[in-house]
């Protein structure tokens, strides 16, 4: 199958925890994330297609707040590895602009680096 992300997917080296922005309920945890998708790891899958607002917890050192939210729609969803847990994808539908530098920064802090080939 052909990829069609526009943006590079950027592996996290640690889950952050997300939430359903309305019922406060968690969902999962952030396994990857760009300024315009992101995958969550969960023990439910998402099968539903419609928008959702997720609210994505932030550590100290990537934001001056405890959290972001921003609205996506499920995309697909996957069983992991793990028989227990699913793999879920997002598309971010909306996001303010101070939290796309929020984004980037969690991808330049924790995200794992991309090997570079040696001359």
């Amino acid at each position: 199958m052909k990829e069609r992300r526009k943006v590079k997917r950027r592996y996290l080296l640690y889950y952050v925890r997300v939430y359903d922005a309305d019922t406060r309920q968690q969902i999962g945890n952030l396994v990857d994330i760009t300024t315009s998708g992101a995958m969550i790891i969960s023990e439910n899958p998402v099968t539903d297609k419609k928008s959702l607002r997720l609210r994505i917890e932030l550590s100290d050192d990537v934001a001056n707040k405890p959290y972001m939210d921003v609205t996506v729609r499920a995309k697909w969803c996957h069983p992991d590895i793990d028989p227990i847990l699913f793999n879920i994808g997002f598309e971010i539908e909306s996001i303010a602009p101070e939290d796309v530098r929020i984004i980037q920064r969690i991808v330049e802090i924790y995200g794992f680096r991309d090997n570079k080939p040696l001359k």
